[in-house]
């Protein structure tokens, strides 16, 4: 596993940018892999799983303006996010793979790397827009033999989302604690409305590693946390039931739909009403209308153990390569195009505006609900990126079993977390 993800400011240290111009006409072009420094003719092939509309709708203007820049330019190719990520492995050992793919550094890039499935681009983060990322996003885009695989561009947060109106409407107020949360919880309940909303069906059945995730940091801590999810930890430790025993308390609050709904279809209801509150990443106003977006609000994941430092979740995302792309030297231009303050604000402008550019000097959006995101991933005692993230997308599938089981019967808890502990185990010897 590679470096522990970064931290309270470490994310926004750095400055310093040039223009595309400038730096497309100084990028290295000599390759790795298969490319062995060769550039074959032909755009990049860009691999998107970013298919909302507003998200592919700000990824077809990014892919544009590099067109813009002279080159061959790339060809984007937007995959529905789940058929993506089951799909990725393939994507990555076919014989004619993508050039450039979407996806998270972290352990879960380092797992591709150690296959040597992606390409090393470290010559290009001495470029003038990469080499003023801060440290903990360098650690974080660094693989165990110490190559950079991967490019971030923006990262986002995970909290308790709700509407405003609906809050005022129901006489409740922004809970602190665990204590407090469950209350709120009872007064929505008491409205005749589903008090959470879930959003772990229909594919996205990964939405519900976010409740354990965020039980397991307040209650054991992030390296706890990260430790368990490297193996060094047991899923059917006993401080791991603890994490369920505080979750069954908030389980009568579900929507009982919860398992069944997309979280697509999830945000839907929250927004109409039909759930209070729900527990996401801001990924999810992608699939909310823009005119709602100043309607809604989140709060951080409620303390439960004041004594264990608040830690909260706030992935990156980006780019790697495919290690056996013949287009090496484009690639690696369109890579540092990436890091740009120009590609990371045209993304950020197209899309709903809810995350936040890696680069140093881009810009966000800056509206309120921005800067209380911000506010709140640099003031955390830690930040985690997500559950398999933090260990790998072949040991997200157990969790996905283990919770969803869990969601369904929570007295076979100990059934459930010793037969996640067999097949992570089988996972981590492999």
């Amino acid at each position: 596993m590679i470096a522990t993800p970064p931290s309270r400011r470490t994310f926004l240290a750095g400055a310093g940018a040039v223009t595309a111009t400038a730096l497309l006409s100084g990028c290295v072009t000599s390759g790795s892999g298969s490319g062995k420094g060769q550039s074959a003719k032909g755009p990049v092939t860009l691999q998107s799983n970013l298919s909302s509309p507003q998200a592919k709708s700000a990824m077809e203007k990014l892919v544009a303006a590099y067109g813009k820049k002279g080159g061959p330019g790339a060809k984007l190719n937007t995959v529905a996010s789940e058929t993506f990520r089951t799909q990725l492995p393939t994507y990555l050992t076919s014989a004619n793979p993508p050039d450039v793919l979407t996806w998270y550094p972290g352990s879960v890039a380092d797992t591709y790397a150690k296959q040597g499935l992606l390409l090393d681009i470290s010559d290009i983060w001495s470029g003038p827009d990469l080499s003023t990322y801060s440290d903990a996003q360098k650690k974080l885009c660094t693989d165990s033999r110490g190559k950079k695989v991967f490019v971030p561009t923006d990262y986002y947060w995970w909290g308790v989302f709700y509407r405003k109106s609906h809050f005022k409407k129901w006489g409740v107020t922004e809970p602190k604690t665990w204590d407090e949360f469950l209350t709120v919880c009872e007064t929505i309940k008491g409205h005749k409305v589903a008090s959470i909303g879930l959003g772990a069906g229909n594919g996205t059945t990964w939405v519900a590693s976010s409740w354990f995730d965020y039980l397991d940091i307040r209650i054991n801590g992030a390296q706890y946390h990260r430790d368990l999810l490297a193996g060094k930890h047991r899923f059917d430790d006993p401080q791991v039931h603890k994490v369920f025993d505080r979750w069954s308390e908030a389980l009568p609050y579900f929507d009982p739909n919860g398992t069944a709904l997309a979280f697509q279809d999830a945000t839907t209801a929250l927004l109409q009403g039909r759930t209070g509150m729900m527990l996401i990443g801001t990924f999810f106003a992608d699939a909310a209308p823009k005119d709602a977006l100043d309607d809604i609000d989140f709060f951080r994941f409620p303390i439960i153990d004041p004594k264990v430092p608040a830690a909260e979740e706030g992935p990156t995302d980006g780019y790697f390569a495919s290690a056996h792309t013949p287009h090496a030297g484009e690639v690696k231009n369109f890579m540092s195009y990436l890091a740009t303050v120009e590609a990371q604000e045209i993304y950020l402008k197209g899309s709903s505006g809810t995350s936040i550019p890696v680069n140093p000097k881009a810009k966000d959006s800056g509206t309120p609900l921005v800067k209380k995101g911000r506010a709140l991933i640099e003031n955390a005692a830690d930040v985690t990126q997500f559950f398999n993230r933090d260990s790998s997308d072949a040991l997200q599938p157990s969790a996905d079993t283990a919770l969803t089981h869990f969601l369904s019967k929570p007295k076979d808890i100990a059934s459930i977390l010793t037969t996640w502990q067999r097949d992570a185990q089988k996972i981590w010897s492999q």
